[in-house]
Formats: C-alpha cells, sequence, structure tokens
C-alpha cells in the first residue's frame, strides 16, 4: 500500500477491500441479531432471516464497512508511521474492471509537519520588571479610596458636615443635569438627555462639556457651543459645531473616606489594624504584578519562538481551531445575555488567531519533546497552591482542583508554557526592562 503525497502535507491512500470478506461478516452480524431482534408479530428471535436481511442489512453493511475502512487505514497510517493531522476524508472509488468483487476507497488525509526551531541563542527577548514599594502601596490605597468615594449635595449639613467651600461646580463634584444639544437649531440625534449624572474630571463628557459646567450652582443654566472631534463616533455631528443647553438639577461634592480602622475592615481586615491592611494590600499587589509580568513576558517568548521556527499549518488543525475560537466566543456571547442564534460569526476574523495557536501549539510540542519540558507533580501542586493563596480559603481551592482530572489539565497546560519560557529565557539573550507600575496595572497615570 502506497502512500502518495499531493502537497507539503497533504497524503492520499487508496484502500481495496474484498466484498466477499465484507458480506461473510454481514452475514454473520445478522444472524446473530435474529436471535435477539423483536418485530411485530413474531416472537423474539423467531423473525425470519429474510425479514431481518430487509430491515437491517443497510445498516449493518454501513458498520462493517466503516469499521474495516478504518481499520485497513489505521494499517496504513501505522506500517509508514504517519501522524495524522485532524480528520482523514474517505471517498469510495468507482469500481474498476481489475477490483471487480472488491471495493476501493481513497483516503485523504493531513500529516504533521516537521518543526524546525532555530537556535535561540542569538534571540535577544526584553523582559519587563516592575518593583513594589510603599510607593505604589499608597496610591492602591489612594485607588480604593476613590472607589469607595459617596457624595453629598452640595450646601447641605451632612454627617461629613457640609462641602466646606463653594456652592458652585468644581472638578470631583458630580452633576446631574438636562441637557439638548441642536445643530443648527434642529436637536440631533443623542444630543438629549434628563437627569444624566458624570463627575466632572473623569472624562465621561468632552472637556469642553465639563469646562462649560464649571461654576454652576444647583438651578443654573446654560447655552454654549461645542464642537466635535473628526473622529467622533456620532457620524452626523462628527467635526461640527453644535450648541447645548444645559439645566444644573443637582450639584454633591465628593467624601473620600479616612484610612482608618473602619477603612481597613471595609477591605476584610477584621481587627481593622493599618499595619495588616498595608502588608495584604502590597502581597496582593506582588502577586498581581509578578502574574502580569509573567503574562507579557510569555507573550515575547512565544513571538520569539514563532520568528526562530519553521513549519507548514496542516489546514485541518486550522479550521478546527477557527470552529473552536467561534464556539467559545458564541459561548461567551451567550453567557453575557447576548442572543446569538441568527448572529454571524465569519471564519476569517478569527483565522490569523486560529493560526497563531496552531503554530505555537505545534512549536511547543516539539519543543517539550525534545527537551523534557513535561509538567511535573510537584510543579502542578505548588502551582494550585500559589494560586488559592489569592481566595479566603486555600485549603477548599487546592481540594476542588484536585478533585477534577480536567481542572488540573488546565493547570499542567499553564505549568507546560511556563517551562517552555524559562527554557528560552535560559538560552536567549535577555534583556530586562523597566517597566511603569501604573501602565503596568491599567491605572490612570499619578
Amino acid at each position: 500500500m502506497q502512500v502518495e503525497e499531493i502537497g507539503k502535507l497533504e497524503r492520499r491512500v487508496s484502500l481495496v477491500l474484498p466484498l466477499a470478506d465484507i458480506e461473510k461478516e454481514v452475514e454473520t452480524r445478522l444472524k446473530r441479531l435474529s436471535r435477539t431482534v423483536r418485530m411485530s408479530g413474531f416472537r423474539p428471535g423467531k423473525v425470519p432471516m429474510k425479514i431481518v436481511a430487509q430491515q437491517y442489512r443497510f445498516q449493518v453493511q454501513n458498520e462493517v464497512m466503516g469499521e474495516r475502512v478504518t481499520t485497513a487505514f489505521n494499517s496504513a497510517v501505522e506500517e509508514h508511521k504517519l501522524r495524522v493531522a485532524g480528520t482523514p476524508n474517505f471517498s469510495a472509488k468507482p469500481q474498476a474492471e481489475e477490483q471487480s468483487g472488491n471495493v476501493a476507497f481513497d483516503v485523504s488525509f493531513e500529516v504533521y509537519p516537521e518543526v524546525i526551531i532555530g537556535s535561540l541563542e542569538g534571540v535577544e527577548i526584553e523582559r519587563p520588571t516592575a518593583a513594589v514599594g510603599e510607593a505604589e502601596v499608597d496610591h492602591t490605597i489612594e485607588i480604593l479610596q476613590n472607589q469607595r468615594v459617596h457624595f453629598h449635595a452640595k450646601g447641605e449639613a451632612g454627617e461629613h458636615g457640609e462641602s466646606g467651600g463653594s456652592d458652585a461646580a468644581a472638578d470631583g463634584d458630580r452633576v446631574t443635569v438636562d441637557f439638548v444639544g441642536t445643530l443648527a437649531g434642529v436637536p440631533f440625534e443623542g444630543g438629549t438627555a434628563q437627569d444624566f449624572a458624570f463627575v466632572i474630571g473623569e472624562k465621561r463628557m468632552l472637556p469642553e462639556f465639563e469646562q462649560a459646567v464649571l461654576g454652576l450652582k444647583a438651578g443654573d443654566s446654560k447655552t454654549f457651543d461645542l464642537t466635535f472631534p473628526e473622529d467622533y463616533q456620532g457620524k452626523d455631528v462628527a467635526g461640527k459645531t453644535v450648541q447645548f443647553a444645559v439645566t444644573v438639577k443637582k450639584l454633591e461634592w465628593p467624601h473620600k473616606p479616612a484610612v482608618d480602622a473602619e477603612f481597613a475592615a471595609s477591605l476584610g481586615i477584621a481587627d481593622g489594624d493599618l499595619a495588616k491592611m498595608r502588608a495584604d494590600i502590597r502581597l496582593n499587589l506582588e502577586r498581581e504584578v509578578r502574574k502580569r509580568l509573567e503574562s507579557r513576558t510569555k507573550e515575547r517568548v512565544m513571538n520569539a519562538l514563532i520568528a526562530a521556527s519553521q513549519l507548514e499549518l496542516p489546514r485541518a488543525l486550522v479550521e478546527a481551531e477557527v470552529k473552536r475560537l467561534i464556539e467559545m466566543t458564541r459561548n461567551d456571547m451567550r453567557e453575557r445575555g447576548m442572543k446569538v442564534e441568527d448572529m454571524p460569526f465569519p471564519a476569517d476574523l478569527f483565522q490569523a488567531q486560529a493560526e497563531r495557536r496552531v503554530r505555537l501549539g505545534l512549536i511547543l510540542a516539539e519543543l517539550v519533546k525534545n527537551q523534557g519540558l513535561e509538567a511535573k507533580p510537584e510543579q502542578i501542586k505548588a502551582h494550585v497552591e500559589d494560586f488559592a493563596q489569592s481566595y479566603e480559603n486555600p485549603t477548599e481551592v487546592v481540594r476542588w482542583y484536585f478533585a477534577d482530572r480536567s481542572r488540573l489539565s488546565e493547570v499542567e497546560a499553564l505549568v507546560l508554557e511556563q517551562n517552555v519560557v524559562n527554557y528560552v529565557l535560559e538560552h536567549a539573550k535577555v534583556k530586562d526592562v523597566p517597566v511603569d507600575f501604573d501602565e503596568l496595572m491599567g491605572n490612570a497615570p499619578r
């Protein structure tokens, strides 16, 4: 049995099976079936073979044919030591004169490519670094304070006193307004709202709108011109000058909670110990910083591996990955409450991502096999235990992971990737490059 090359990765084999052998097996199975088959008007096991054959021959023939073809194909794969990528395609061949008494199939399929990973010694990788110090802890506490800001009406006495200053709108205040926007005297779509609240300085509104509201008091009205940016999402008004009429209905000042025992308790520190609070924040920051740095480093390592490797991509694997990504996207959108039944998911939108994932999968598999980078049990255990530390009851989290093999498989894949990253970093030229803490964490600049 010969294997025909019809492309770089495409192969084809022809299978010839004796019909007599297939028919013999079909008859054997029909006889076996006749002993148990139930049919109206006959006692069990007494249905005539002719009727059994009429009812079940086609089904049994397909079963036997499928098994024999699959067995023959698997034998050919084993004989020629082929690594089949994806699902093979079976097609029956027309009967030729010399093949009388036989049935023939062509099986086309792809094989896994040869993966050539070049030398890593000349590869340069910038590894991001960031430190967590007292300044970073202070900044994080400030962010936590801002997340817990609450508002009081300006000029009214409350549990935290009055505004302590002017009763006019200032930076940081929350204003509730009615507004109407017009273009050439005609209201435009999306330019009108009632009881619309925003915080001055949060940049939810265009800077000119916020600037116009500054200094107004509750009950004040103002009309002003505003020019939308050229790239504004509302195409009808992009780049055009409109007029807004705005009325301030409510004005509130922000109260930021003090960093005290009550604040610490709100973060889960039962006794309100500020030192313990800072230690916890620092520990969580260090864990999160490490995770983000590892993610960025892994991305750069994977890019370096792709650049250093040569391989052909099996089309079948890419197509299967595209389908998997589409299904993942569909399920994610469905879980978010979106109706996706009639929503199109063009395959080309996922093509590049699928190709990258398949390429990396093949490269990593080759590197793991050649360098013995498999995830070891102790590594998996350590990874689970480290991850569990971010939860209130780490022991329960560890138990949850080890109770299900599929969950551990996910951890195993992460450990394996980290083993590859460590291997590449050991053999490449690595340059540590500090990154800005706020940029790394996605914080607003200080």
